[in-house]
């Protein structure tokens, strides 16, 4: 039977119920303005009722209720907008990581009037005209030596200013590192604290919500998806790879590369490198080191291709002329060769034997006439970025055609001819990062141009050629030391000085070419004319033919970099901002709603304690005014 006080139980349930139902309400209110906070609705269902089936049950009509109970407490989310917002935010933090640093590079490149580089180039150009004008006077050549003396000092400016941005990107990456190893230690001990709330059937909302901002948080730093078909083992995958899996935590180190001067990202427990070499990466992360090992990288390359070969092209003038004390033999600028080894044999491996030849450029030995057709036919190999590049030649092509072949394929390579006439084949930095700037690592010609024709190899064929992984490499080359050069010391953009010597003395500067072994004549300007003349000249800096190409595309190229900056955070945040919206609508607290229901659930209390006093009325009617 049924007892006296079941209708106090169904009254304290309904109050407990309600009053549970008001808390929810008050800790959805109270918590609107928490970061990650979704919304929860309490489920009341009614209690198991008297007199299930079976044998003993009393003979009454139909199932006596017992009131209601709480069935669940849950969180409004939707999981699939949840990974939306994930695989999306990744986008988002990599542009917004990536524009605060080329807004920077747009400020180094932003030069206006005198203070650009290339105005201070034009000036040292304007000097050298002045100086062919009066080559026997003392004042341009002291003019010569300080337009030189400022360039060189924008230049440098230009080179710390980039070095400096490329430092602060690999410092953000350590600190982004540690970003994500905090993050994963704090997801997988959320994990474990999860898993037991869960075993003990209860649900964890609150600590649901503080790894969904967690993930949202990672998300915005490194590209990654999650895996929650497992309640009990909740996974993060970067790249392929398990970051967390239940109450694991994977961690990430920094390692010291030699040939880079930064630090690769290791895995703490496999020691193998996070993959990043194609450029999918994505988030803050995938940003910084997209900047530092590419961007900004690539700038300054680019700037000490330029450097480098406007102090080389400057000096091959310049040792040949004669300054007024009839010197000759001198460089305009210093320059700092990488290897002591007039071979340019190098040991790479750091093993104590020479394994390598750094060599940074090679001439033939033969003067060609640019419009001269070849009449011959083979296959010129050099080395590219990423593999060789096979250069093909036809016997009614002219050297100019073959030269701008060359230069059109994409080799880390590039010709052109001296003033002399002759093949100068000369080393561009490199697109990989193992192997080293300015060192040609191959030259191979199939046919009789190269070995013949240039004077500039000893053979033909894969036995003639010049490959840099072996020492004395340059026993491939015809002639002998005078016509390579040594690779130079990394970065010449921010080492480069005016000769020391000729700052001792301005009258060494050299304005005219000598005859038959005789110094110049103190009239003589040939020499200043052909280094003016470099000005307009197509000398192959790099992938850019003339230094006002250089200028003009560089410039042009950061202001494309600083527009499809702008362009795609914009976009990014327009699409972060409605998913964002989106989730809020259906995760977040709505004030109005909750008060409404704030007001349903204390009449339900209320109704609650007013059949509790009934009942309560009806039992002291039973217990204390029934006599006998």
């Amino acid at each position: 039977m049924t007892s006296t006080f079941l209708g106090i139980e169904i009254g304290r349930r309904g109050v407990q119920a309600h009053q549970q139902a008001l808390n929810i309400v008050g800790h959805n209110i109270t918590n609107m303005n928490t970061p990650g906070y979704s919304r929860q609705r309490i489920e009341l269902s009614a209690f198991e009722p008297i007199y299930l089936p079976g044998l003993n049950r009393a003979e009454t009509p139909g199932q006596i209720g017992q009131g209601v109970i709480v069935s669940r407490v849950e969180r409004l989310r939707d999981e699939l907008l949840d990974r939306r917002i994930v695989a999306q935010a990744s986008g988002e933090g990599y542009w917004r990581a990536r524009d605060p640093y080329i807004r920077d590079m747009e400020r180094i490149y932003l030069e206006v009037g005198d203070n650009s580089i290339r105005s201070k180039m034009d000036e040292f150009w304007n000097a050298w005209q002045e100086l062919a004008i009066f080559p026997a006077d003392a004042s341009p050549r002291h003019a010569v030596l300080e337009r030189g003396k400022t360039l060189m000092d924008g230049i440098h400016q230009r080179y710390h200013d980039l070095k400096m941005l490329q430092d602060r990107a690999n410092e953000d990456i350590r600190m982004t590192v540690s970003q994500i190893n905090d993050l994963s230690r704090e997801i997988a001990g959320l994990n474990d604290t999860i898993q037991k709330i869960i075993a003990q059937g209860d649900n964890p909302n609150d600590l649901y919500d503080r790894r969904d901002l967690l993930v949202d948080r990672l998300s915005s730093i490194i590209n990654i998806t999650t895996d929650r078909r497992d309640p009990d083992e909740f996974m993060v995958h970067v790249n392929g790879n398990i970051l967390v899996q239940g109450r694991i935590g994977r961690q990430f180190d920094l390692e010291l590369n030699t040939e880079t001067g930064y630090e690769n990202i290791l895995w703490s427990d496999t020691r193998g490198e996070l993959d990043i070499r194609n450029r999918n990466f994505t988030g803050s992360l995938g940003a910084l080191l997209d900047l530092r090992d590419y961007t900004i990288r690539s700038e300054i390359q680019t700037l000490d291709n330029m450097t480098m070969n406007f102090a080389t092209l400057v000096n091959e003038i310049h040792e040949n002329a004669y300054g007024l004390n009839g010197i000759t033999g001198q460089k305009f600028f210093s320059e700092y060769p990488f290897v002591t080894n007039v071979n340019g044999n190098y040991d790479r491996s750091g093993d104590g034997e020479f394994d390598s030849t750094y060599i940074f450029r090679v001439s033939g030995l033969n003067a060609l006439e640019a419009r001269a057709q070849l009449g011959l036919e083979g296959i010129i190999t050099l080395s590219g970025p990423e593999g060789n590049r096979e250069i093909p030649y036809y016997s009614t092509d002219t050297v100019a055609d073959l030269i701008t072949r060359i230069n059109n394929s994409g080799a880390e390579v590039t010709a052109r001819l001296n003033r002399e006439g002759r093949l100068v084949m000369t080393a561009t930095p490199s697109g990989n990062w193992e192997s080293p700037d300015f060192v040609i690592r191959h030259i191979e010609d199939s046919g009789r141009f190269l070995e013949g024709y240039a004077g500039l190899l000893n053979a033909s064929g894969p036995e003639g050629a010049f490959t840099w992984g072996v020492p004395d490499a340059v026993n491939a080359l015809a002639g002998g030391p005078a016509n390579w050069e040594v690779a130079p010391i990394a970065h010449p953009s921010g080492w480069i000085e005016i000769n020391p010597a000729l700052l001792r003395d301005p009258m060494s500067v050299a304005a005219g070419f000598g005859e038959n072994g005789r110094p110049a004549n103190p009239g003589n300007g040939e020499a200043a004319i052909a280094i003016a003349a470099l000005r307009n000249s197509e000398v192959m800096v790099g992938q850019f033919r003339t230094f006002d190409d250089y200028f003009a595309v560089s410039v042009g190229r950061i202001a494309l970099l600083g527009e499809q900056s702008q362009i795609s955070l914009a976009t990014q945040s327009q699409i972060m901002k409605q998913l964002q919206e989106m989730r809020q609508s259906i995760a977040g607290v709505n004030i109005d709603e909750e008060l409404s229901n704030m007001i349903r659930f204390q009449h339900g209390y209320a109704a609650a304690a007013r059949f509790i006093t009934t009942v309560n009325t009806m039992l002291d009617t039973i217990i204390n005014r029934m006599g006998v």
